[in-house]
């Protein structure tokens, strides 16, 4: 990794990350984020050439693999700042915490596996206020012996609240993990809820 110099502005200069490849050389992108406190936690918000790449819990269990992953995906590294879609994604958090806004109107970025992906998009086809298992999205792709599978696809899950894996309960409908913690999904199943 080498940094070269752009100007900006009136004389001054900016650092940009450039990754030597074999071939050429090809900058990084910048991932911007910023942070957003919510009713039931801090969440960090990302994003990345005009698409949300991150909504998540700061402090969840696997805060740094889902960084990294984003970075190596993105090819890209942090860099904290507001943009104007981080901003219209903040006022649509707050529509929803509100009870106003029931689907989010957000590009996103969906920064992981081709599995990964199909189980994300599986999860933003339930309905607000709905809930479904494992099992029903493992069906719902295709894959109905994944369940193990796309539970840990749930688990890597950046863009919480936009991607809603709190909708998702264990086969006797039982709360079961979240990166945000039990209570944070239960507080927003109860939002949900109670918004029907």
């Amino acid at each position: 990794m080498v940094s070269d110099l752009t100007k900006v502005g009136t004389g001054r200069f900016v650092k940009n990350k450039i990754k030597i490849g074999s071939k050429k050389m090809e900058k990084m992108a910048v991932i911007s984020v910023t942070i957003y406190q919510s009713p039931c936690g801090v969440l960090r918000l990302g994003e990345c050439e005009g698409r949300v790449c991150l909504c998540d819990w700061l402090e969840r269990k696997h805060r740094m693999a889902v960084d990294n992953r984003l970075r190596k995906r993105l090819n890209g590294d942090f860099k904290e700042q507001s943009t104007p879609l981080l901003e219209r994604v903040v006022r649509e958090l707050d529509e929803y915490f509100a009870g106003i806004r029931r689907e989010f109107d957000i590009p996103l970025q969906l920064a992981g596996t081709a599995f990964q992906q199909d189980v994300w998009n599986a999860i933003l086809s339930i309905p607000y206020g709905k809930t479904r298992t494992y099992k029903e999205i493992a069906e719902y792709i295709g894959s109905p012996q994944s369940v193990r599978a796309v539970a840990n696809a749930t688990g890597a899950n950046a863009l919480s609240i936009l991607i809603p894996c709190h909708r998702i309960v264990g086969s006797d409908g039982t709360l079961t993990g979240y990166a945000g913690g039990l209570p944070a999904k239960r507080h927003l199943l109860t939002l949900e809820t109670a918004g029907q």
